[in-house]
C-alpha cells in the first residue's frame, strides 16, 4: 500500500483532478462555469504548481532531516511538468475561445498577452527536457537550461497581474514568490 501511495501514477492522477474537474464543469454547465472561469482557474493552477515547484528547494534546505523533503525533491520535475500542462491547457482554452489567428495576433502586442506567450515559450524547453534521458544527455547544461524557470516564473506572474480582472490576488502571489526566492537565496548562501 505504501508503494502505491508513493507511486508516480497516483501523483499524476491527483495532479490531473483539478483539470478534469474544470473541464467537466465547463462542459456540464457552460452558462454557470464559462470561459472566464476555466481560463482563470487553469492559469491559477499553472501558477500554483509553479510556486510549489520553486518552493521545494527552500523547503528541502529548511527541513533537511525530514524524509518527506526527499520525496518532494524526487517529484519536483513532476510538479513542474504539471504546471506546464496547466499552462498549455490555459493557452489552448484561450486559442479555442479566439477561434481565429487574427484576434490572437491582435492581442499579442498587449503586455498582458505577450508576457504569457513568452513565459510559455520559456517553459516548452523545460518541459521537453524534464526527463532522465535529457538530464543524462545535457549533463551540466541541463541545470543551466532549467534556470530559465526563474524568468519564466516572473513573466507568468506579470501576465497574471496584467490580465486579471482583480490583480490583488496576483500581487499577493508575486509577494509569496518573491519571499520563496529570497529564502532560497539566503539558505543557499548560508
Amino acid at each position: 500500500m505504501k508503494s502505491v501511495l508513493a507511486s508516480r501514477p497516483l501523483l499524476w492522477l491527483v495532479l490531473a483532478l483539478p483539470g478534469g474537474w474544470m473541464l467537466y464543469r465547463w462542459a456540464a454547465s457552460p452558462d454557470f462555469y464559462g470561459y472566464g472561469h476555466v481560463i482563470g482557474d487553469s492559469g491559477r493552477w499553472a501558477a500554483w504548481l509553479l510556486m510549489l515547484t520553486l518552493a521545494i528547494t527552500p523547503i528541502r534546505l529548511l527541513f533537511r532531516k525530514r524524509g518527506w523533503t526527499g520525496w518532494l525533491m524526487r517529484r519536483r520535475r513532476d510538479f513542474g511538468v504539471a504546471s506546464f500542462a496547466y499552462a498549455a491547457g490555459h493557452t489552448m482554452i484561450y486559442l479555442a475561445n479566439k477561434n481565429d489567428l487574427a484576434p490572437v495576433l491582435e492581442d499579442a502586442g498587449l503586455a498582458e498577452y505577450w508576457t504569457g506567450w513568452l513565459a510559455l515559450a520559456l517553459f516548452v524547453p523545460l518541459a521537453a527536457t524534464s526527463n532522465d534521458m535529457a538530464m543524462r544527455a545535457l549533463k551540466r547544461s541541463w541545470k543551466r537550461l532549467h534556470r530559465l524557470v526563474y524568468p519564466a516564473a516572473i513573466l507568468t506572474f506579470v501576465h497574471w497581474a496584467l490580465a486579471a480582472f482583480d490583480p490583488m490576488t496576483a500581487y499577493l502571489h508575486i509577494g509569496a514568490l518573491a519571499a520563496i526566492e529570497c529564502i532560497r537565496v539566503w539558505l543557499q548562501r548560508r
